[in-house]
């Protein structure tokens, strides 16, 4: 652990934290936590989780912790509510963020298996210069997670990386990839339960928290079509919201603009397949 204020980024943990399988993550833990009776018993509280997501997905960080301390307020004895806010304060931060790491914490004291809040204090420790505490704690969490769980690709990435980066022998303690792994593992977009969520809140909101945001998705892939993981993003979320057209749409775009290129076109192909996007 260094004693120096001066904080490096990390390997791999900001851009996996922003770019991919955390917000799945947390949302694989909400459906665990509903299944076993865990879930919220407050609407409101609900509602301003998925304020504080729809804002996240907007790069809104701020309005996005705002949300989710009311929703602290609301239900305090909810982990969800805790490491999302965690999340929204920690998210592409290069140093640890005091109130996150509270958070965090917090959520852990609700529930031990949480898997973001888990995440997150291992990367605040690569932040604060404890590589191999980081790691271990990441092997730990991965150990713990089911096969196939959509944040795994993305969990593995950070830690052979972060091993990589900062000479830590991860060989042979790695459990093998689970074989639920699909083509759409780790590829974030909104889930059919956050969307459900969210028609509780006034439609003129839910036009501009996910239809907004899928439409931004579409039009960054219009200008920037080399991105095979958006194009899965955006079939996902356009299946989602029952748009079997776009999301055909989304397919041809994405095939054209892999033209040659086989082996990505046969992954978008094949996520297709998984997410019932009509045939090209």
């Amino acid at each position: 652990m260094t004693d120096t204020p001066r904080l490096r980024l990390p390997s791999l943990p900001t851009l996996a934290l922003i770019a991919a399988g955390i917000i799945a993550a947390a949302s694989a833990a909400v459906a665990v936590s509903r299944a076993s009776g865990g879930g919220s018993e407050s609407p409101a509280a609900k509602d301003w989780r998925v304020v504080g997501w729809a804002y996240a997905q907007q790069g809104d960080a701020s309005d996005s912790a705002n949300a989710y301390r009311k929703a602290t307020k609301i239900e305090p004895d909810n982990a969800e509510n805790w490491s999302s806010l965690g999340e929204a304060l920690q998210t592409g931060s290069t140093q640890v963020v005091p109130e996150a790491e509270a958070a965090f914490r917090k959520a852990l004291s609700l529930d031990a298996s949480d898997p973001r809040a888990r995440y997150f204090l291992a990367v605040e420790k690569d932040l604060k210069g404890d590589h191999k505490g980081a790691v271990e704690d990441w092997l730990a969490l991965l150990r713990d997670t089911p096969a196939g769980a959509p944040w795994e690709a993305d969990l593995r990435r950070t830690i052979a990386q972060t091993a990589q980066r900062n000479n830590i022998n991860v060989d042979g303690r790695m459990p093998a990839a689970g074989s639920g792994a699909t083509a759409t593992a780790a590829i974030p977009g909104p889930t059919p339960e956050q969307l459900a969520a969210a028609s509780s809140i006034p439609p003129s909101q839910q036009d501009q928290m996910v239809q907004g945001m899928v439409e931004r998705l579409a039009a960054r892939l219009k200008a920037n079509p080399k991105d095979s993981d958006g194009w899965i993003q955006l079939m996902r979320s356009r299946m989602v919201l029952g748009q079997k057209d776009q999301a055909k749409e989304a397919l041809n775009s994405g095939l054209a603009a892999f033209t040659g290129d086989t082996a990505t076109q046969s992954q978008l192909k094949s996520a297709a397949t998984q997410l019932g996007v009509p045939a090209a």
